[in-house]
């Protein structure tokens, strides 16, 4: 082979080197553009592929896909502690502001002037107004007063088949099978499904789909989706607020209790941006490993 076939096939091996790098590089910049939109849009649930990448890459990007996973575990985590400690400060206040307003209805309605009278009505209205939000009030603070959870082997299965038992008047698409094992506490693990199944049922839900799979770093993912009424778009940010509700009889506890049963155990709790096929509303709970 002459001296200029081999210049021109080095020429084309440099040419085709020059190709690949830039090509390679090109496809870095973009899931480095795609992970920042992914963050700035709050969604931290990204994984982006290794494939095509050198070991050293590939070991950044798995890097870099479960940072997503543990910023997110900790942003979770502050809200729930950061509710947490206004709730807290919100009761107490509104328990020593409505406290003598009850005292002091309750002794006017037993006041000669004010028994028999055209006032009589609207203090008894006063009064048992706050008589129940003292009650709501003080019920709420004993309820988010949890014990501390007990975490063990469990059999994702059985709860979910003891919950299905409780409310056979939906139809259940539950497709686990086998065997899943988690660490949790089983009882506070119930009482999660329990609210959300309720919360479902309350938003006219006919059908309630259950599935798992495996996560990143040994967790445990279980979707429930129901069929009720949608949450509304202006509303999806809101709904693990305490006291948030869409509902006009619910009282906005059930799914903020529920993140923070999940969440002091290390899970997380979500909704789905887009819900199962055949559902309108996706929960996504993520079980520690």
């Amino acid at each position: 082979m002459s001296d200029i076939a081999w210049i021109l096939i080095c020429l084309a091996m440099v040419v085709l080197a020059i190709v690949w790098f830039w090509r390679h590089q090109r496809m870095l910049a973009e899931r480095a553009h795609l992970m920042q939109e992914a963050i700035r849009n709050r969604d931290l649930t990204f994984r982006l592929p290794t494939r095509h990448m050198f070991s050293g890459e590939r070991a950044l990007q798995e890097s870099l896909n479960q940072l997503g996973e543990h910023v997110r575990e900790q942003v979770n985590l502050g809200e729930v502690e950061s509710w947490e400690k206004l709730t807290r400060v919100l009761t107490h206040e509104i328990m020593n502001a409505t406290a003598p307003i009850a005292s002091i209805s309750q002794s006017m309605m037993h006041h000669p002037a004010v028994k028999g009278s055209d006032l009589e009505e609207g203090i008894n209205a006063i009064h048992n107004t706050v008589v129940h939000l003292n009650s709501f009030v003080d019920g709420y603070r004993k309820y988010s007063e949890l014990q501390k959870p007990v975490p063990r082997l469990v059999d994702l299965v059985d709860v979910v088949k003891e919950v299905e038992q409780l409310y056979q008047e939906v139809e259940w698409k539950n497709g686990l099978t086998g065997s899943i094992t988690i660490k949790t506490d089983p009882n506070l693990l119930r009482q999660i499904l329990i609210n959300l199944i309720k919360n479902a049922i309350e938003a006219g839900a006919k059908s309630i789909g259950i599935k798992s799979e495996n996560g990143q770093e040994g967790r445990v993912k279980l979707y429930v989706s129901n069929d009720g009424e949608p949450i509304p778009a202006d509303a999806r940010s809101s709904i693990f607020i305490p006291f948030f509700t869409t509902k006009r009889k619910g009282n906005g506890i059930g799914l903020s209790l529920s993140r923070r049963l999940l969440t002091i155990q290390g899970g997380m709790m979500s909704l789905l941006d887009n819900p199962h096929s055949g559902f309108h509303t996706t929960f996504l709970l993520e079980f520690p490993e």
